[in-house]
């Protein structure tokens, strides 16, 4: 071949090792194997024993049309030359120059992680929690399973106005009757029932127009069942973007009207209530080895030649009581030992999806990139498809154009069994299926969409006991379950079900029953 008007390539499989099986790798994933050039095998490795990244691990468990999305994902896990490798981290399991002796590229979408913090004193106290690790530990993340949130103190704050700090506050504000119909995890709704926070403050650092969080997620805090929304017209005074009379676009209009309807709303005495304040910075968390109360530094927008309004100190100072800090500005993309990382941005360095040579700047043969770790954490899921659609644009065209090396590499095979030689526990697809199985049985005992298993050890073992089996305990696991808990399950009493659920009902032979989704005790 001398070009990409070449025969289209039919080499008996090429093979791809996709990292990350987030919204970006799953897309990704889909658009490799669609591709009618050539004949493409897709391997997608995964540092979690469960596929789908933030899907299942960040996406709020009210949100359940959102989680939908995995529909298609599982479409594409059943096309020829799809396969599943959980429980696999890049850098420590296998290497990435591994990856390229046994692929002919590999497309790196491990996201962004990490978080940004404050920088300011006290951020290290107790009580203090970046919000990735909160979202995590509702979600059942299996790395934030063990995570313990005070949730005695009356006030609780978060930081940030995106619209992961409206779902941090949200599920603070929830009723129990409310989570109990989601897939949130049994130990965080069992915590959240018990929590004394009365009222959640929301820090914006600059005005309401300046915000990144959509309208539907504003508006959802004003429908929550017993939670007042409280926000102060004086923050709306002026309304236009920075103080000024620039025009602003339809999203910002539409959230400037729904917090107009929220500033107007006399307040129902409701048990909770979420303050949205803006103009407003943390500057201390203050306390005696934990947090008991927040400094917060009152700011001014400034207007500059071109560029956003900048959130400058006024110099007045107030304090607020608070006993749960939660920051949210932003997220953290990670590097992978071997491949090229710019420390500045937090992303692997690219072009449009080719792995730059930090060196040279010309891109590196057969490594590529996609999502939150190829542009930075913007967008929503779907922002995702279009950013791997680029990326498998040009992988595909450097194949057709003969750039990468297409000779045979090491079977995949070989690889998987050095990683079992190496006690690498690997889940593949049909163990993700029977793990999927088994949590949605255990929910329809309790009217919800599933009841998560959450520690690693009991994903492990689920997978390797049920994949055997080839899923044909299927739909009447349920039932079989339910003959061991025959309990009518009501929003009143499905909390008290759910640690039955737990600890009470055993293993039966060909009956799908709970695994403890609570840690059991060693």
């Amino acid at each position: 071949m001398s070009g990409p008007s070449a025969s289209p390539v039919r080499p008996g499989g090429v093979r791809v090792a996709v990292v990350g099986s987030g919204p970006a790798g799953a897309y990704a994933a889909a658009q490799l194997l669609a591709t009618r050039d050539a004949a493409i095998e897709v391997h997608v490795f995964d540092r979690l024993p469960t596929p789908w990244g933030l899907v299942r691990a960040g996406v709020a468990p009210d949100h359940p049309k959102i989680k939908s999305v995995t529909r298609v994902f599982e479409r594409t896990a059943q096309l020829p030359g799809f396969h599943f490798h959980g429980n696999v981290e890049v850098g420590r399991d296998v290497s990435h120059d591994e990856l390229l002796g046994h692929f002919h590229a590999v497309l790196y979408a491990t996201g962004a992680p990490g978080d940004r913090r404050l920088g300011i004193p006290g951020e290290e106290l107790a009580g203090s929690h970046p919000a990735t690790e909160f979202v995590g530990w509702y979600n059942g993340h299996p790395d934030a399973a063990g995570n313990r949130f005070d949730l005695s103190a009356r006030r609780a704050v978060v930081v940030g106005n995106g619209n992961v700090a409206l779902d941090v506050a949200r599920m603070l504000a929830l009723t129990t009757d409310e989570l109990v119909r989601t897939d949130i995890a049994d130990h965080a709704l069992e915590a959240l029932a018990g929590s004394r926070v009365e009222e959640i403050v929301v820090l914006g650092r600059r005005g309401p127009a300046d915000a990144t969080f959509t309208t539907p997620e504003l508006r959802e805090l004003g429908r929550l069942a017993d939670c007042d929304v409280v926000v102060d017209p004086a923050d709306l005074a002026g309304g236009a973007v920075g103080g000024t009379d620039e025009p602003f676009g339809a999203r910002v209009g539409d959230n400037l009207e729904v917090l107009a309807g929220y500033a107007a709303r006399e307040a129902a005495g409701h048990r909770r209530r979420i303050v949205l304040r803006f103009r407003v910075s943390p500057i201390e968390l203050a306390g005696s080895g934990r947090v008991t109360s927040v400094r917060i530094g009152h700011n001014e927008l400034v207007a500059p030649a071109s560029g956003p309004p900048v959130a400058v100190p006024t110099g007045r100072v107030s304090s607020l009581d608070a006993g749960l800090v939660l920051r949210s500005v932003g997220y953290l993309g990670r590097g992978v030992p071997g491949v090229p990382f710019d420390e500045g941005t937090a992303r692997i360095g690219n072009d449009g999806g080719r792995v730059l040579d930090p060196v040279s700047g010309g891109p590196l043969p057969g490594i590529y990139t996609a999502g939150w770790i190829k542009r930075g954490p913007s967008g929503v899921i779907g922002t995702n498809k279009k950013c791997a659609q680029e990326t498998v644009s040009l992988l595909v065209e450097d194949l057709l154009a003969d750039r990468l090396d297409i000779r045979s590499p090491a079977p995949a095979e070989h690889l998987l069994e050095e990683l079992g030689r190496r006690g690498v526990d690997v889940v593949s697809h049909a163990g993700w299926a029977a793990i999927d199985a088994h949590e949605q049985a255990l929910g329809q005992l309790l009217s919800r969409p599933r009841v998560k298993l959450v520690h690693r050890d009991q994903l492990l073992s689920r997978a390797a006991s049920e994949a055997r089996d080839s899923g044909a305990r299927g739909a009447g696991s349920a039932a079989g379950a339910a003959s061991v808990l025959d309990t009518p399950f009501t929003a009143s009493n499905q909390l008290t079900s759910a640690r039955n659920v737990q600890k009470n009902v055993v293993s039966v032979p060909g009956r799908v029953v709970s695994a403890c989704a609570t840690k059991p005790d060693t």
